[in-house]
């Protein structure tokens, strides 16, 4: 009931989603987003594919050409922007095994009804040599604690996320058979109101709002995990 409950406020809500990327405190945390990915974007071996397309906002920017998402409105959206869309959860099999690349999970492994499955099958999706590119707000960081008063306080779409610590994404990465390669940091200023556009940093950075992780597949599971 709560994923139908979520997915039906995706669809119904896809406008008002989009639209707080236009307005000057969207748009510059969207574009120091972007300009993190693309720290990364040369090291990452196509074709590729978005997770959790959404609206298309950041496949268009980072020439992302192919898109999964669950709600047909944001999908038409996407649709709009050049992206080719699939209907579809993370979670289930979609694509034919071992066909992209690289898999993108922007600001999505946290409305997953179950991430670890979603994590695997993406490993499944991927090819020899593939990677995961996923961005995502630490739970611990100011932006993390800010998301989740939303989220205490309904917040018509916060309220379905569950937010994860940068430890706790590692773990779990290599439970599902990837190797952390390498991680960018950015949106180091307050969330109450941002308006500056920031120049990412490569490493970990634990006052990070944002932080994007790029993992290797590895031919299989590690043992014992």
């Amino acid at each position: 009931m709560k994923s139908e409950s979520k997915l039906t406020t995706f669809i119904t809500q896809a406008k008002d989603y989009d639209r707080w990327y236009e307005q000057p405190k969207g748009a510059a945390v969207f574009t120091s987003e972007v300009k993190a990915f693309k720290k990364v974007l040369p090291f990452l071996p196509e074709p590729w594919l978005e997770i959790g397309v959404g609206s298309g906002r950041f496949a268009q920017a980072l020439g992302i050409k192919v898109g999964l998402d669950p709600s047909v409105e944001l999908l038409k959206m996407a649709k709009s922007r050049g992206i080719i869309t699939v209907l579809g959860r993370a979670e289930k099999h979609i694509f034919p095994v071992e066909s992209f690349g690289t898999a993108f999970l922007i600001t999505t492994l946290c409305f997953l009804d179950n991430p670890r499955i979603a994590l695997q099958e993406i490993h499944s999706i991927l090819k020899p040599g593939g990677k995961i590119a996923m961005g995502f707000v630490p739970a611990s960081s100011p932006w993390g604690i800010f998301y989740q008063q939303k989220k205490q306080s309904g917040h018509p779409f916060y309220k379905f996320a569950n937010f994860y610590s940068y430890g706790e994404l590692h773990t779990v990465l290599e439970q599902t058979g990837f190797a952390l390669d390498s991680v960018v940091s950015t949106l180091f200023q307050k969330p109450v109101d941002p308006v500056i556009i920031e120049t990412p940093v490569l490493g970990y950075d634990r006052n990070a709002g944002f932080l994007v992780l790029v993992a290797n597949r590895l031919q299989r599971p590690l043992k014992g995990k």
